[in-house]
């Protein structure tokens, strides 16, 4: 069983890689732990290409802040912990998969 929990870590945590948040909702669709990530990965992925269209405001503000929460989601669910991120998980809760 710990192997089963550590693959799902991994593939919570690699959810946090931008448009892997995308391949994980189609792979792991059965596995919670791994979709709570990947919706909050998902969020996270497009506002930073959303944050690209912004010249300096995304570039040197937003897209920062965003790859710092990718970092704390990643470590989070590689440690096998459900963290909900402030406005993102608000919005990451809305997407029906």
């Amino acid at each position: 069983m710990a192997e089963k929990k550590s693959d799902s870590n991994l593939m919570a945590a690699l959810s946090y890689l931008w448009i892997l948040s995308v391949v994980m909702l189609i792979l792991k669709k059965d596995d919670k732990f791994v979709i709570f990530h990947a919706k909050q990965g998902l969020v996270l992925f497009l506002a930073s290409v959303v944050a690209n269209f912004i010249p300096f405001l995304g570039w040197f503000l937003i897209n920062p802040v965003l790859i710092v929460a990718m970092i704390i989601g990643f470590v989070m669910a590689i440690q096998g912990k459900e963290f909900k991120m402030p406005l993102v998980g608000n919005l990451a809760e809305k997407i029906k998969i």
